[in-house]
């Protein structure tokens, strides 16, 4: 769908590691934490350790995660969707959904992170700077808040419980 008819994250269908096809809008009702990822990176250890605790605590409450591997930073993410799954699976033993990868800056930048940068712009610009940005999606598919790739995915607990409650 294209970026400027969006009206909300629920709007877009992406791919998933196997190349599906996955509605968002499957995921109303749901708060979201879309987070573009990568397998080398210097964040790489924290973030998905903090991501997966994150989803294990709040899974049940509501909250999902979206993770997009994307190659755009220091060639960091170079592998396969299988290997990148398997890196996360098996270190990390994420459960939550590692979907195909994407540019999320540029010309090819996927429509989804198009709309998520438009809605949501960042401290230097609409560009993602790096790997591990992040972006909180409310129930509605409204995109709530915008975290720069340092931000520790657990100091986002307070803002995802406000959402979560609501």
């Amino acid at each position: 769908m294209a970026t400027s008819s969006a009206k909300s994250v629920h709007d877009f269908t992406v791919k998933d590691a196997k190349g599906n096809d996955i509605n968002l809008g499957d995921y109303k009702g749901k708060v979201l934490l879309i987070v573009n990822v990568a397998s080398q990176c210097g964040l790489t250890n924290s973030n998905y350790t903090e991501l997966s605790q994150l989803y294990e605590k709040y899974k049940q409450k509501g909250l999902e995660i979206l993770a997009f591997p994307c190659n755009q930073f220091g060639a960091q993410e170079p592998g396969s969707n299988e290997q990148i799954q398997e890196f996360v699976c098996t270190r990390f033993k994420a459960e939550f959904p590692v979907f195909d990868k994407v540019d999320v800056n540029g010309d090819k930048a996927d429509p989804l992170y198009k709309y998520l940068k438009s809605s949501k712009g960042g401290l230097f610009g609409d560009n993602i700077k790096w790997n591990f940005s992040k972006f909180l999606i409310d129930k509605e598919g409204k995109v709530v808040d915008r975290y720069a790739p340092t931000t520790s995915p657990l100091s986002i607990e307070k803002d995802l419980l406000k959402l979560l409650d609501a």
